[in-house]
C-alpha cells in the first residue's frame, strides 16, 4: 500500500537517501529542508516549525502515515541544539495529529552513537526542562567545547536528549495507546557530507575506527543502511516495536558496553 511520509533533512545525507528509497518503493514523500525540498523552512525558529505543520497539512491532505525527523547539525553553535532536539521534537509533536488519522502511523527520529559519549549535564538539564531559550543561551557559552573523545558536547548532548525524549514519549497515551509507533536509530559512522572529509584520508579513517570501531562493514556505512532501517521502522510491517533506540553502527555500541542489554 502506498504511504505518505514527511522526511526532514531531505536535501542531503541520510535524509536524502531515505527520501529516495521511500520514493523508489512507490510511496509519496514530502521532503523538508532549508532549501531544495517540498517544504523549505528553518527548524530553528518557531515560525519555521509552524510553517512546516501548515504546509505538511496542505500537501498531505491532512493525513500522514510516517514522519522521519532526520534533520541534524554538528556545528559549534546553538543551532545544533535547536535543530537536533527542539526542531525534531517540534516536528514530531506538530505532525502527530496528522499521524493519528493514518491506519498505520509510524514515526522515527535520528539519534547517534555519539550520545553514549560525555555530555554537558547543565545543557542536558536545560533541554529536558523544555526551556529552549535558556538551553540555547547555555549552548552559546559552550561553543566549540569538545569532550574527551573530541566530539562536540552540543552534538552529543542534543542527540542524547532527543533519544531520551523519544523513550519517555513513545509509551504514552498520545503515541502508543493511539497506535503510533515512535522509535529512534543511532547511527555510527555513516558516509555523509559531515564525515566525507575525514574518511578521505588514512589518518581520518583510523581516527573514526578508533572512536567507533565497526567490525561489521566498517569503518563507515553507506546512508542506505540507515535508510533501510528507518523505512522498516516506519512501515506497516512494524507491528510491535516502539520506544527503542536501535544502534546501527557495525558493532561499535556492543564493543563499548557489552554488558548492557
Amino acid at each position: 500500500m502506498t504511504r505518505t511520509y514527511i522526511v526532514t533533512g531531505s536535501a542531503s545525507g541520510i535524509g536524502k537517501t531515505t527520501a529516495a528509497k521511500l520514493r523508489a518503493d512507490g510511496h509519496t514523500v514530502i521532503g523538508v529542508d532549508l532549501k531544495d525540498a517540498d517544504i523549505n523552512v528553518d527548524l530553528t525558529t518557531a515560525e519555521g516549525r509552524t510553517a512546516l505543520v501548515e504546509q505538511a497539512t496542505d500537501l498531505s491532505g491532512g493525513v500522514v502515515d510516517g514522519v522521519l525527523a532526520i534533520a541534524g547539525l554538528v556545528v559549534p553553535a546553538p543551532v545544533t541544539v535547536a535543530v537536533n532536539h527542539f526542531g525534531a521534537v517540534a516536528t514530531l509533536e506538530g505532525l502527530r495529529p496528522l499521524l493519528a488519522k493514518s491506519d498505520a502511523p509510524r514515526a522515527a527520529v535520528v539519534a547517534s552513537l555519539a550520545a553514549l559519549e560525555e555530555v554537558d549535564d547543565r545543557l542536558l538539564s536545560l533541554i529536558e526542562s523544555g526551556d529552549e531559550e535558556a538551553a540555547l543561551t547555555h549552548a552559546g557559552s559552550l561553543g566549540a567545547t569538545t569532550n574527551a573523545a573530541g566530539s562536540s558536547v552540543l552534538y552529543t548532548t542534543s542527540k542524547l536528549s532527543v533519544a531520551r525524549w523519544m523513550r519517555r514519549t513513545a509509551p504514552t497515551a498520545e503515541w502508543a495507546k493511539a497506535g503510533i509507533a515512535l522509535n529512534a536509530v543511532a547511527p555510527g559512522v555513516i558516509l555523509t557530507p559531515m564525515t566525507a572529509a575525514a574518511l578521505e584520508t588514512e589518518e581520518g579513517r583510523a581516527a573514526m575506527d578508533a572512536g567507533a570501531p565497526a567490525p561489521f562493514g566498517g569503518p563507515a556505512a553507506d546512508p542506505i543502511a540507515v535508510a533501510n532501517l528507518l523505512a522498516w521502522l516506519t512501515s506497516e510491517e512494524n507491528l510491535y516495536v516502539t520506544g527503542q533506540v536501535i544502534f546501527i553502527d557495525g558493532g561499535a555500541e556492543s564493543i563499548r558496553r557489552p554488558e548492557t542489554v
